[in-house]
């Protein structure tokens, strides 16, 4: 399953998600896991990933958690501080997602993100978003 959490109990592959190549594998209000495989289409011009993909990735998984911490709330998160460290550089290959919350509130979650190679477990990024509670549209 590919996307961000929308609404309670669907997911959908937004073109921008699609694009990044990110996997979901498991997706909860306690854990988000997946994969991404990296490569030239996210590399820089100097032919190492680029480090918004690294940021989008840990924002997509950080929001997907978060939204299904709070969707029996009638409410979606929203992320409004991205801090994401870049440890190592690659050029390609499978990096795993890992998603916690470090905290989560009746207004803001703390989620932490962890991107590590899968083929030895080195990390590559980390990154810690704040996400903002708020409610879902209406229909």
């Amino acid at each position: 399953m590919s996307g961000e959490q929308p609404a309670a109990g669907r997911t959908a592959v937004t073109p921008f998600v699609a694009a990044m190549h990110f996997e979901v594998a498991e997706a909860g209000g306690s854990r988000v896991t997946g994969h991404v495989d990296l490569g030239p289409d996210q590399h820089t011009p100097w032919g190492v990933v680029h480090g918004g993909a690294y940021c989008s990735v840990v924002e997509s998984a950080a929001s997907i958690g978060a939204s299904r911490a709070v969707q029996d709330h009638g409410q979606f998160a929203v992320g409004v501080n991205n801090n994401t460290d870049f440890i190592r550089s690659m050029t390609s290959g499978r990096v795993d997602v890992v998603a916690e919350p470090i905290q989560q509130g009746r207004t803001q979650q703390l989620w932490q993100v962890l991107l590590t190679r899968a083929d030895d477990g080195a990390l590559v990024a980390r990154g810690q978003v704040r996400l903002q509670n708020v409610p879902l549209p209406s229909a």
